[in-house]
């Protein structure tokens, strides 16, 4: 048995409850992990609300993400891991338990400067930034990207990688603070969204050309400023709708006006190979600059909570008050 976070009535954080459940076993190909520590993510608080459900197979249990040492391999795991190796991996869910089993082909070697507190902050943000940058923007030396959040798990992720690729990072987000973090990480511009309109910030940083890619994660309430915001033949990607899914007015006619491209992009619901893949390509090209010599890569973690308190965590993150990642500790940091 385990301890696991379950959810048996969609509802607010108070419904989180942990308790003890099977420990599960690995299947072929599989990799038992103990966990040391997970991540919160906006995809858990929908699916405590019951909006959001795991893939059809995979665990009810919440949680994209963890990291923490390989316990027990499953029948005809091939990858070299062993007992004991500190590892992180994208789940499709999991998370919230002392116990995870994943596919090997998710499972990325911990650099060894960082702790298992910090690598639970790399799995789903930095592997979805890169994907949206790499896999669906095709992103190029040179050109500007607006990232919306600047200053989430995503957005700090985004800038850095944007920075490492030899391309330009503006950001938008909720407070001075968020801001300051984001140019910290080399945001070039940073805009206040509550308080100017991030389109006249895009126009008069670019010199009235545009951002070449938006990363959005807001929608709706987005979609006028972020459609004058992009460049002619620009890259709009959408990868989540915080700011509604209803869009009123001429939206079709000013993307065509700018020969716009709308891609849209979800992680979880991609198949094992494509997740394989984007994982394989992130430890190649990106995994070593977070343990090179004097890093230019580091995960942004904006608190830590015990399993325990799970709910005080979600309800951290509902009020927007995080900069950066908020990790939970499965084993408490002073055993790990």
């Amino acid at each position: 048995m385990m301890q696991a976070v379950c959810v048996d009535v969609p509802g607010g954080p108070e419904n989180l409850l942990l308790r003890s459940v099977p420990r599960p076993q690995p299947k072929d190909g599989e990799v038992l992990i103990k966990v040391h520590a997970t991540a919160l993510n906006r995809a858990d608080l929908l699916q405590r609300r019951g909006l959001y459900p795991p893939p059809p197979g995979e665990s009810d249990i919440i949680g994209l993400e963890v990291a923490g040492t390989v316990d027990t391999l499953g029948p005809g795991v091939k990858k070299g891991w062993k007992p004991d190796d500190r590892v992180m991996a994208l789940l499709c869910g999991g998370g919230y338990a002392e116990y995870v089993a994943v596919p090997e082909q998710l499972l990325m070697h911990v650099p060894p400067n960082l702790t298992l507190c910090q690598a639970a902050a790399i799995p789903e943000a930095w592997l979805t930034a890169f994907q949206l940058l790499v896999f669906v923007a095709q992103v190029k030396e040179g050109e500007v990207v607006l990232a919306h959040a600047g200053a989430s798990g995503v957005g700090t992720a985004a800038v850095q990688l944007v920075r490492l690729f030899g391309v330009v990072p503006v950001v938008t987000a909720g407070s001075p603070e968020k801001l300051k973090m984001a140019e910290s990480l080399g945001a070039a511009a940073g805009f206040n969204y509550k308080e100017e309109s991030f389109a006249q910030g895009v126009h008069d940083f670019t010199g009235g050309k545009g951002a070449n890619v938006i990363l959005d994660c807001v929608g709706g309430s987005n979609w006028e400023q972020n459609v004058s915001s992009l460049a002619v033949d620009g890259r709009w990607v959408l990868y989540g709708t915080m700011g509604g899914r209803a869009v009123e007015g001429d939206l079709l006619g000013k993307l065509l006006s700018k020969r716009g491209h709308l891609l849209c992009s979800l992680l979880r619901s991609r198949s094992l190979q494509y997740k394989a893949e984007l994982v394989e390509a992130f430890s190649q090209t990106v995994l070593p600059h977070f343990s090179e010599q004097g890093a230019f890569l580091k995960p942004v973690i904006d608190s830590t909570f015990n399993l325990e308190s799970i709910a005080e965590a979600h309800g951290h993150m509902e009020a927007n008050k995080n900069t950066g990642k908020i990790v939970i500790n499965v084993i408490p940091q002073e055993t790990q």
